[in-house]
């Protein structure tokens, strides 16, 4: 009976692979997944390291008192020390900005830059930059300015000497070496010291001697160091594979479901000589034996296949990617892992081929003997079934009201997420098997309202809607696998769209234009502001702004909040700020802003008890106005303020009319507008002292990028699922079209055209894409919505209309596309042979 069936299987390898096609791409990607893992974390080891591969020692850790001086002097005097970098970074504060200068060589096997214009620095006060660097703080080789840092009480002088090219250039870093960075900055310590042994000396003897002039200094070595820093990067790879691993393990329980609804009609086919085998004497043990090594079989052969692809891609795409100058490292053979993926396959497709084959088994001989081809599907399930369904239905329910019960309120102020994610998660797991049970009865009153626009159209459409309502538990076996797709990027586009939007609200809120000038605690001089309005070529906008932090809030003489509480508060024209559209209240309206009416942050609020429409008094030292509460911000306010007020209501209260700092856009686009902003600006600051100039558009697009990159990582993983639901519409769509070969003649021999025949059935795999995609967002959107709040991060919740159509109709358009090819085997096969085959 095994070799009966096994044989059987061999003799038609293109329905063993149809058969497994979604295993073999499950086992691609969960082979791929573990390359990709590989490859990542050796890229990262291979060219991540902060430390010069020349580097043979490393005297210091952070966590113990840095090596001083004296002692960096010591070890450059070691017999067998070549050369010995002290290495530090400090942060320099300039009239105009902000450096990093750090101590690096410039040249040598030691060094990490290369000089690219001018010359080195050699003496105290000289520094090189880089190029990102000169454009954004004004500078060129051959200038020169003030800056503190480190133990200097007065600023001094620094002069650019030469331009350097970095690994990684973010717009504020400066170099030189140790000597002048610790002379300049007047230091007694550095961070750590770099040595390079000398050729032919032995590093143990010379570690030896570095040792006891290093005053019990931890030394390590340099391959010991710079495989540390790796490992460091490599652990965040590994967190982040982790949450991969999650998003693999549901696109390979996708696989399962699509190689059961698949197995369960490769049996259907059969069914004449499943009976034939029962009526000679065969068990139905046996018989449930011989499908699941056929199963197994199966899964061995996609697995196998899947692998091999995996593995070939997995070497040829970083050799690819190499020659294109990119440092990609090669995986290694994770031999253990493709044994492990391929006995997992075999697992899982015998698993997924158990109900199957245990129903087929249970036909009587008599009942199969007497079918002309095929069983009929059948159209309901069980009572136990049934039953089961309903309580998964109702505990799911049952996890999403607890989940909302244990939502945050908007005042709370400590909330653990823990709790309501896990059982948002039990909720959602719950939810989708209870569909995989009840899904052949949810099919046919989700198919009258989306096949009804079909049914429109004639003759065609109706029966493309007949055919899929004709078989609702093959429907259902693979709308359900679309639906789970469809959940996963609907809850993902919406939580991302939800999530920019929130870090839109925090940056109009932080960083509301692209630049900010301030007087660090003073005043801005007039002609900085007049000199800044007077740029509009590279300036969009300028609004200046006062600030001031020692404002109390008054009720009947009675100090509100606590009693040394003293508000920051600034008058900033929020009508001048495009992004402050973005912003949201809590109460009352933004609007109604104005001389007499102010909004308060989140903290003064609760601090104060206050709420839009109550009367407060404003204080500062003897002045007093009275104002009314227009609106509460949910959060923060504009500039980290705690009271935002009307120009008039500051003069009432005697604050001097000059101003604190301004804002202002670029009038250009992209990093050459930008830079032509801060050229403008740095010539209104011109010498004025303590007058800095900060780039907020920076960190804004910082923001941008990171939100972007987890929204397309996230989309990415969830679409493996999809992938596999395309693939299981495919393989379902071409084995029903062998089901139904006798009803595809018949259709062709009373006058249904080639056409005709491959429209309905690419209509009848589009449908599958219909039927899942309405279920998904059905599913998605309030599971989205329960997500972002279960997050507590106080997102709004937004959904990209546009977006969610667009996945709806492409998912059709994939579903449909994978029934083309089945639809045009169909339409080529003749009338008469159709009508006489037997199955």
């Amino acid at each position: 009976m095994l070799r009966t069936q096994t044989s059987a299987a061999a003799r038609r390898p293109g329905r063993l692979i149809l058969t497994g096609l979604a295993i073999l791409v499950a086992s691609f990607v969960v082979f791929g997944t573990v390359l990709v893992q590989q490859i990542t974390e050796r890229t990262v080891r291979d060219n991540l390291s902060g430390t010069a591969a020349a580097t043979d020692l490393v005297i210091g850790d952070p966590e113990q008192p840095p090596p001083t001086v004296t002692e960096l002097t010591h070890v450059r005097a070691v017999p067998g020390v070549a050369e010995a970098v002290g290495r530090m970074t400090i942060g320099v504060s300039l009239g105009e900005g902000y450096l990093n200068l750090q101590a690096d060589p410039g040249t040598g096997p030691l060094a990490t830059v290369r000089l690219i214009e001018g010359r080195y620095p050699d003496r105290p006060g000289e520094i090189a930059i880089t190029p990102r660097t000169a454009e954004r703080l004004g500078l060129s080789v051959g200038t020169s300015t003030d800056g503190m840092a480190g133990e200097l009480t007065t600023p001094a002088r620094l002069t650019v000497t030469g331009m350097v090219e970095p690994t990684a250039d973010a717009g504020f870093d400066a170099y030189a070496p140790d000597s002048v960075v610790i002379s300049w900055a007047r230091l007694t310590g550095v961070e750590h010291v770099d040595v390079r042994v000398a050729p032919g000396e032995p590093a143990d003897d010379v570690r030896q001697r570095v040792a006891a002039v290093a005053a019990g200094r931890p030394i390590r070595s340099g391959a010991e160091v710079r495989q540390a820093e790796a490992n460091a990067a490599a652990e965040q790879v590994g967190g982040l594979f982790i949450l991969v691993g999650l998003f693999v393990s549901i696109a390979v329980v996708a696989a399962a479901l699509v190689v059961t609804s698949t197995f369960r009609i490769v049996f259907a086919q059969r069914m004449r000589q499943l009976a034939l085998l029962r009526a000679v004497g065969a068990g139905r043990g046996t018989l449930v034996g011989a499908l699941t090594a056929e199963g197994a079989l199966t899964g061995l052969v996609a697995s196998v296949i899947g692998v091999v692809g995996a593995l070939a891609l997995g070497y040829a795409l970083p050799a690819i990617l190499r020659s294109t100058d990119h440092a990609v490292s090669s995986p290694g053979l994770p031999l253990a892992a493709a044994v492990a993926v391929v006995i997992g396959a075999v697992v899982i497709t015998v698993l997924a081929v158990l109900a199957p084959a245990l129903s087929a088994a249970r036909v009587s001989p008599l009942e199969a003997l007497r079918t002309a081809s095929t069983t009929p599907g059948r159209r309901g399930i069980g009572g136990l079934r049934l039953v089961f369904g309903l309580l998964l239905a109702v505990g799911a329910v049952l996890a999403a009201a607890a989940t909302i019960s244990r939502l945050p309120e908007p005042e709370q102020t400590s909330y653990d997420p823990t709790g309501p994610l896990l059982l948002l998660i039990g909720s959602g797991a719950l939810a989708y098997v209870a569909l995989v049970a009840l899904g052949p009865l949810l099919v046919r009153p989700v198919l009258a309202v989306v096949g009804w626009p079909l049914r429109q159209l004639g003759p065609l459409g109706r029966m493309s809607v007949g055919g899929i309502g004709g078989a609702p538990r093959r429907a259902a076996a693979v709308s359900v696998v679309v639906a789970l797709g469809v959940t996963l990027i609907s809850g993902v586009a919406i939580g991302g769209t939800s999530l920019q939007v929130l870090v839109d609200r925090e940056m109009a809120l932080s960083a509301p234009t692209d630049f900010e000038v301030t007087s660090n605690g003073g005043t801005l001089p007039a002609a900085v502001v007049s000199r800044a309005e007077a740029a509009r070529g590279a300036l969009a906008r300028v609004v200046p702004y006062r600030r001031i932090d020692d404002v109390t809030l008054l009720r009947g003489g009675d100090k509100l909040g606590d009693a040394e509480s003293e508000y920051p508060t600034n008058d900033l024209d929020l009508t001048a700020l495009p992004s402050t559209g973005d912003l949201d209240v809590a109460q009352g309206k933004l609007a109604d802003r104005g001389p007499g009416r102010i909004v308060l942050n989140s903290w003064v609020a609760r601090d104060t008890g206050l709420r839009a429409g109550d009367t407060v008094t404003l204080a500062v030292a003897a002045r007093r106005v009275d104002v009314r509460v227009a609106a509460v911000l949910p959060g923060d306010g504009p500039l980290h303020a705690g009271i935002l007020t009307d120009r008039t209501d500051l003069d009432r209260l005697g604050v001097p009319t000059a101003y604190t700092g301004l804002l202002a856009d670029a009038a250009g686009s992209g990093e050459d507008g930008r830079t032509a902003g801060v050229r403008a600006l740095r010539q209104a600051i011109g010498g004025s002292d303590g007058v800095g100039l900060a780039v907020l558009a920076d960190e804004r697009d910082r923001n941008d990028a990171l939100v972007r990159t987890l929204v397309w990582i996230a989309v990415g993983l969830v679409s493996l699922t999809v992938l596999i639901a395309v693939v299981g519409v495919g393989s379902t769509t071409a084995l029903s079209v062998v089901e139904r070969v006798r009803e595809s003649g018949l259709l062709r021999a009373i006058g249904l055209s080639r056409t005709g025949l491959r429209t309905m059935l690419t209509v009848e795999s589009g449908l599958y894409g219909v039927i899942g995609a309405t279920i998904g967002l059905l599913l998605g959107v309030p599971y989205a919505w329960l997500a972002v709040q279960a997050l507590g991060i106080n997102a709004p919740l937004t959904v990209p209309v546009l977006p969610l159509v667009g996945l709806f109709v492409t998912l059709v358009v994939l579903t449909a596309l994978a029934g083309v090819l089945p639809a045009r085997r169909a339409s080529r096969v003749s009338p008469v042979v159709a009508l006489g085959a037997d199955g």
